[in-house]
Formats: C-alpha cells, structure tokens, sequence
C-alpha cells in the first residue's frame, strides 16, 4: 500500500497525508500560503488561546486570519479551562475545516497555567476537555499530544484511547516527552504503539526533516500520516520533497532563483498581512532559517537583523543572492 494517500479526517478529506504543524510564532497567514505552493495535504494555524477568544481579544483573532487561503485549514486551541474551551470552539466553529486541541506545547508560560503538556499529567481532565469540544464543534476535532510528561509518564497509549472515545477524529502524537523539549530523538516505538492502540487515524510527528526520514515514520510505525513541523522553517519546499521521495522519483535540488523568489514573496505576504514594521521584525527568524548553511550567512544574519524596512531589506537579500 503507498504511503503518499488521501486522509479522512471526520467528514474533511485531505489530498495527500502530509501535513504542516502548528507552530507557535511560525505558521502564520503567509507561511501557511508560501508552504501551501508545495502542497501539504493540510495546513495549521498557530496556536490560540481559548481563554484570549472567551475574553473576545482581538490580537488573538488576527492569528487566526485566512484571507484568500486555500482549504482545508486546521485551527488549533490550547486551554484547559472547559467553559472557555466551550466558547472558544463556537467562534472557530464559523472559520476552520478542523479544530485541534494542543495537549503537548512544552512552553512553561503555557503548562503553568495548566496547559498544553500539563494535560497529560490529568487524563480525566483532557478527555473531559476532548468530550466538550467535540459536542460543541461542527467540524472534525483533532488532538496533538506528546508521549507524557516525562519519563515516569508515559501515558501516550492510554491517552489515545481516551481521546479516541470522547470522539476525536483523529490524533497526533509526538514522540518526545514535555521534560525532553525537542532534544533527543523521537521515539517511534511509542508512535507505533499509539496507531495500534486506536481505530481512529494517527498521525506521526517529530524528527521528519526529509523524504528519508519520513519513509522511516510510515514504516516503523504504520501511522496513517505525518506532521512536519520545525524542519520546514526556511524550507518550505520540502513538502514536495517528501511527496516526491515517497512517489519514487529524484527530489530535486532548490535553486537559488527558487529560494530567492520565496523570500520575496514571503516578505511581500508577511507587509500585506501585518504592516511593513511588525512583518519586517517578523521575517528576520524565517530568513535566517532560508540562508542557514549558505556562504557567508552568519554575517548576512547579522545585517538582516538591523534593517527594518521592506524596500532595504529586499535590496539587500537580492544583492547577497547575487553574490553567491
């Protein structure tokens, strides 16, 4: 059986399983379009405080904008307060294809409140959050977790049933631990006991940074998809790469034309979303990540990190390109 295929989420059918994480400060607006021309099967936002959109905070409803974005987009919630959660979904209920619950973001501003990773620590509690969302969402809903708080918690397997009972549709599951942040390596074992535990899909996350390390997820684990999460910052190509990798054929080389019409096209969709200041401030991590490993990107990064204006800024990446 191929490993590229369409993926059933609930009643919203993907066109192929590999999918773009949510990312906190990342898949914004203009990545999610620039990462959406190398077809990823679904695309995530940010995510978003439930208790923000209980409060009505409008910052918090700019994250989730999806003007002229092609569908289907997942929107992902964090919180653990239900009633918040409730609301929360009402309002997403008008604006995404699926709705995610976050149940392993490892920020300490976000599990000391309870939060994210914190959740595994109560699993009564997170199906019980699971259960309310799913009653209140017109849509599939969704949860993304890790395999336990640490290594004394291992509670991945037992979690996937719970969530799969109180009516997930689907599940996420990375492979590290909320005390491992991203160090380590992602445990596939625990991933492939997660599809095994569970009828719903699975989808494997951590550690995917090319078509290799992909194939790897889907045959160790036989999980139904994958999440590619810090890997495609500065590369949002590698969408087609995997795609490509999994179909048989060569992936091919990214020119340095390809790269530099990327950026610029990111720079454009970042200043027409945000204004010309916020973007510009915003764009220094992803340009960063577009010249990692190139000649002479250190002292590029540098300079990047001054300039605060789009026209300069456009110069000077066009001018280093020209150089190479």
């Amino acid at each position: 059986m191929p490993y590229l295929r369409k993926l059933k989420i609930g009643n919203v059918e993907l066109e192929n399983n590999i999918i773009l994480a949510p990312m906190a400060g990342i898949t914004d607006l203009p990545f999610r379009i620039i990462c959406k021309k190398y077809n990823p099967g679904l695309v995530c936002t940010e995510m978003v405080s439930a208790k923000a959109l209980y409060y009505n905070d409008e910052k918090t409803k700019l994250l989730l904008n999806t003007k002229n974005e092609k569908r289907p987009i997942s929107m992902q919630l964090f919180g653990s307060d239900i009633e918040s959660m409730k609301v929360a979904t009402k309002y997403l209920n008008d604006i995404a294809d699926i709705i995610d619950i976050n149940m392993g973001c490892p920020a300490p501003k976000v599990v000391k409140n309870g939060d994210g990773s914190k959740l595994l620590l109560d699993l009564k509690l997170a199906g019980d959050i699971v259960s309310a969302v799913v009653k209140e969402s017109k849509h599939p809903v969704t949860v993304k977790f890790r395999k336990g708080w640490d290594e004394k918690t291992i509670v991945a397997g037992e979690a996937a049933k719970i969530f799969e009972q109180a009516g997930a549709s689907a599940i996420t599951i990375h492979g590290r631990t909320r005390t491992q942040y991203y160090s380590g390596n992602t445990d596939l074992d625990i991933i492939k006991k997660v599809k095994e535990a569970v009828k719903i899909p699975v989808i494997g996350n951590g550690d995917i940074k090319d078509g290799e390390s992909a194939l790897k997820m889907f045959e160790y684990t036989g999980v139904d998809g994958i999440m590619v999460g810090r890997a495609s910052i500065g590369n949002p190509y590698i969408f087609k790469e995997i795609q490509d990798f999994l179909n048989g054929k060569n992936p091919q080389t990214v020119t340095n034309k390809e790269k530099l019409d990327k950026i610029l096209e990111h720079i454009k969709l970042a200043v027409e979303a945000k204004g010309e200041e916020i973007a510009i401030k915003e764009m220094r991590k992803h340009l960063s990540a577009y010249i990692k490993g190139m000649p002479k990107s250190a002292e590029a990064r540098e300079k990047i990190n001054k300039i605060e204006g789009k026209n300069e800024l456009e110069e000077y990446i066009k001018e280093y390109f020209r150089k190479l």
